[in-house]
Order: C-alpha cells, then structure tokens, then sequence
C-alpha cells in the first residue's frame, strides 16, 4: 500500500501539466498573454507519461476506481476533474490526448455514472466557459 501511495504523489505532480495546457492555449488571450505552444507540448508530453502511468499501473487490474470497486473516492474525484479541463481545448485535443488510453477513459464514464447528476452538473460550467471562449 504504501509503494502505491509514494506512486500516486508522483502522479499528481504529473497530472498537473493539464493546467499548462489549457492556460497557455485557449485561456492565455483571456488574460492577454500570448499564447505558448512550446510549454503546450511539454505539457502535453508530461500529461501524456501520467495518463500512461494511471492506465498501466493504477487502473492494471481493471478496477472501475483507483482504490476502490464499489466507489469513487476522492482521489478519483480530483484527478478526473483535472483531466476534464482538457474538455476546454476541445474534442479533436480531447481525443488526441486521451484516446490511446482506453482503461483512463472508461475510468471517468465510471466515475461520472457513480457521481451523477452531480459530475455532469458541475462539468456544464467547463461546457459554458469553453462555449464563451469560443465566441
């Protein structure tokens, strides 16, 4: 248990980079910064080393939740919410990034049936800010 738990910390910090992501693509005009394609790739690059960890090491013995079968817990919840805020930069990005890990992907269809109406409830602002950054 306690490897794991060494493994998530290093995880997270990975995961992060979906924040780089989308504040230097489609949220850097909002706040007049120019937008930064280099540090979009690096981040990408680093999201894409911790979506194959979760895949290959969290989510190997096919689970529906990090650690847990019966419910999400608030580790699922975190990290889903963070990997969500790529819905910002859009579908083609979204299946881009995500669509090589397939065991990632079933993994927020289950944490979103287990939490809803209250996933799909909350993820509408990111639906309604990435509508108004489009305009």
């Amino acid at each position: 248990m306690f490897t794991r738990e060494v493994r998530y910390t290093r995880c997270w910090i990975g995961i992060t980079p979906t924040y780089v992501v989308v504040q230097n693509s489609i949220l850097a005009p909002v706040f007049r910064r120019p937008l930064n394609p280099e540090a979009v790739a690096e981040g990408e690059k680093i999201l894409s080393a911790a979506l194959s960890k979760i895949e290959s090491f969290w989510l190997d013995d096919n689970r529906p939740f990090l650690l847990s079968e019966n419910q999400p817990s608030i580790a699922d919840l975190s990290l889903v919410c963070d990997i969500m805020q790529v819905k910002l930069v859009g579908e083609t990005d979204w299946n881009r990034l995500l669509g090589p890990y397939k065991k990632v992907q079933q993994w927020i269809e289950n944490t979103r049936n287990a939490t809803n109406p209250h996933f799909d409830e909350l993820h509408k602002v990111l639906k309604e800010l990435k509508e108004k950054l489009q305009n």
